[in-house]
């Protein structure tokens, strides 16, 4: 079940993040109060922009992100019957210790709209440049790249990169990788890549040897980040300003902070 009540407020927001950044779609909505889980407020309309694609006429390809948002978005969706489109990762999904990536959701995804799927079989991160190399330079690697570079619409979730950064506490990167990025600027990351405030890639660190595509800034096409919260701000705010994604699902006070900054 799902309850929709679009208060001005958050409209409002949506049209100022519009104007300010250029955006091509903005949705904000309601917060659900102090010490709540921002995904739970915002997971409701990042389905419901997903399931807008997916109800498309045209055959697709959809390139996904990983993460809490981007799982609590899949698991906040319908059932649909999607099989035209295509499903692609953007990112890795094998974890250090060799499991599969627990928040990993174009394997859910399909299962609910029956649509075909296409992971990245790499590591999120690989041990060496030469190793990620090699796996790139696999053909049945090469083909889902280049359909992951290609995709008609991405959906990514943007991850800070403070001390509580994803990548550290989920085991991809080390302290000391997540000091050295951050001593050149780190300050957000998408699909595993990442950005300084201005959002521009760094030549540093884990993004040497990130095993998926990088989402090119400036794309002409729907790039869609899920992400809310306070600690996430900065991080959204520079994939705004580089045009790493062009369009947002926030909530309400972090669209306040968003619109606040410089």
């Amino acid at each position: 079940v799902r309850l929709h009540h679009r208060i001005s407020a958050c409209l409002d927001l949506e049209t100022a993040l519009k104007d300010r950044f250029s955006l091509q779609r903005a949705r904000v909505m309601p917060s659900l109060g102090p010490g709540a889980d921002p995904v739970r407020a915002i997971a409701p309309a990042a389905a419901e922009e997903l399931e807008r694609f997916l109800g498309m006429g045209q055959p697709l390809t959809i390139a996904l992100g990983t993460g809490r948002a981007l799982r609590g978005m899949v698991d906040a969706m319908d059932t649909l019957d999607a099989p035209r489109h295509r499903l692609v990762s953007l990112i890795g999904n094998i974890a250090p210790d060799g499991s599969a990536s627990f928040f990993d959701v174009v394997m859910r995804l399909a299962d609910k709209v029956q649509a075909p799927h296409f992971p990245m079989p790499v590591p999120v991160i690989s041990p060496t440049p030469e190793e990620r190399a090699a796996f790139h330079a696999l053909p049945p690697v090469a083909r889902v790249a280049d359909l992951a570079r290609n995709a008609d619409v991405v959906f990514v979730g943007v991850g800070q990169m403070s001390d509580d950064a994803p990548l550290l506490k989920d085991g991809f990167v080390t302290r000391a990788e997540l000091d050295e990025m951050q001593a050149a600027g780190a300050t957000g990351e998408v699909a595993g890549w990442v950005f300084d405030s201005q959002g521009n890639y760094l030549d540093v660190g884990t993004n040497r040897r990130t095993g998926g595509v990088r989402v090119a800034p400036g794309l002409d096409r729907p790039s869609i980040g899920i992400a809310a919260g306070a600690s996430k701000v900065a991080a959204i705010h520079g994939a705004l300003k580089s045009r790493i994604i062009n369009g947002l699902v926030t909530d309400e006070p972090t669209a306040f902070a968003l619109l606040s900054r410089p």
